[in-house]
């Protein structure tokens, strides 16, 4: 059993495999990443109105070679859409298994943004978790990174979850999605984003976040004494806040500027 002075844990994971001549070029086209611009990054595969399909990060492990991984429910929703969508392209698309390790501290691996400190994602190696899954979403919910199917689904935006400074690429080519995140960006703005929350205790998934009596956003994960909210972006940052008959107040994302 190999070894390592690291904190590890297991991170779930579904697995697509794009290979082929036009693997890259038909990433690029459906990605909102820059798949080329480095060996790894986080990617969105969205509809043509900007709602969030699946959040990826794609690996590229050979010239024309990429491994997107993706949440686990997800796998096989990205492998049919990106099958569905492929027309002439040269490239297969297929479902791989794997293991997936968190390594924080870790030099060897796909880099992982996920955590709010440094981190790579190791596949089948041979290593014990010392984290448990509980301190690893602590982890995640004080990076306010969101997870599908709780700060992700297809009514989110992506600047919503702000994924659009990680995730989005500004001087590619174009992408499903492309024109109303371009239009966001450039000449938008939103009404809600999504904040980290301190707690006193524990705050349950789905209770209102209250300020000043009104309601102003939706707790979507937690524990105990942190908490992910959508929260309206008019509330100021030093407001004292209701969450479920406990105060609370806006927390700045670990690894944040």
């Amino acid at each position: 059993m190999a070894t390592t002075t690291h904190a590890t844990a297991r991170r779930p994971r579904a697995y697509v495999r794009v290979r082929g001549f036009d693997a890259a070029g038909y990433l690029q086209r459906m990605l909102s990443n820059d798949v080329l611009a480095a060996e790894s990054v986080d990617a969105l595969l969205l509809t043509p109105k900007a709602r969030v399909i699946a959040p990826v990060l794609v690996w590229r492990r050979g010239e024309d070679d990429f491994l997107l991984l993706t949440e686990p429910e997800l796998g096989e929703v990205v492998r049919a859409h990106l099958t569905r969508m492929r027309f002439a392209a040269r490239c297969e698309i297929e479902l791989e298994e794997h293991v997936s390790t968190i390594v924080f501290g870790g030099e060897s691996g796909i880099e992982n943004r996920d955590y709010g400190r440094p981190a790579v994602e190791v596949l089948d190696a041979t290593l014990d978790a010392t984290m448990s899954d509980e301190e690893l979403e602590r982890l995640r919910i004080e990076a306010a990174t969101p997870r599908f199917g709780r700060e992700l689904d297809d009514r989110v935006l992506p600047a919503e979850a702000g994924l659009d400074g990680r995730a989005i690429s500004f001087g590619k080519g174009c992408y499903p999605g492309q024109e109303p995140v371009a239009r966001q960006h450039y000449r938008g703005k939103v009404n809600r984003r999504l904040r980290v929350l301190e707690v006193e205790g524990a705050a349950e998934p789905g209770s209102p976040v209250l300020h000043e009596g009104r309601d102003v956003g939706r707790v979507t994960s937690a524990v105990p004494g942190l908490a992910l909210a959508y929260v309206r972006v008019e509330v100021p940052d030093d407001a004292e806040l209701d969450v479920g008959g406990r105060s609370a107040r806006l927390h700045w994302p670990a690894g944040r500027p």
